[in-house]
């Protein structure tokens, strides 16, 4: 399967998530929005902002998650939307595919390397009408 990956995401694995936090519940509670969703294999959560992510990130590393070890990813990927991860990652694969065979859906996924199923997996209550995926945007710093 395949999480969505719109706007800034964190990519984490899930075997990493139970090593963390002992279980699925104790995992969720930790995650400071209602951006996530997860396949089984790995687990996403959204932000719009840089600043967002390195506090979640930083979370993570006081619960004994690794991001970076030598520039590689280990247990968790930061993943652009338009631009894929951010860092070396062995694990993960990131692409764009089609909705519904629908060529106007087009979103960015990340899935776990060598899984074959094309099915993605998006947050509770998300919909390609209401997304960024729909309208994204560039905004360049100091303009609005």
């Amino acid at each position: 399967m395949a999480v969505l990956a719109e706007a800034i995401s964190v990519v984490i694995r899930v075997d990493a998530l139970f090593r963390a936090f002992g279980d699925w519940n104790a995992s969720e509670r930790a995650v400071p929005n209602n951006s996530h969703c997860a396949d089984g294999e790995i687990a996403r959560v959204g932000f719009m902002t840089p600043v967002d992510v390195t506090a979640y990130v930083g979370s993570l590393a006081t619960r004994g998650l690794v991001y970076l070890d030598n520039g590689t990813a280990i247990d968790l990927v930061v993943v652009d939307q338009q631009r894929g991860p951010m860092a070396p990652c062995e694990w993960v694969e990131f692409g764009q595919i089609n909705l519904d065979g629908d060529l106007a859906k087009r979103v960015s996924a990340c899935r776990l390397r060598g899984s074959s199923v094309k099915q993605i997996v998006t947050p509770d209550g998300w919909r390609f009408e209401k997304s960024l995926s729909a309208s994204f945007g560039f905004v360049p710093n100091g303009q609005e």
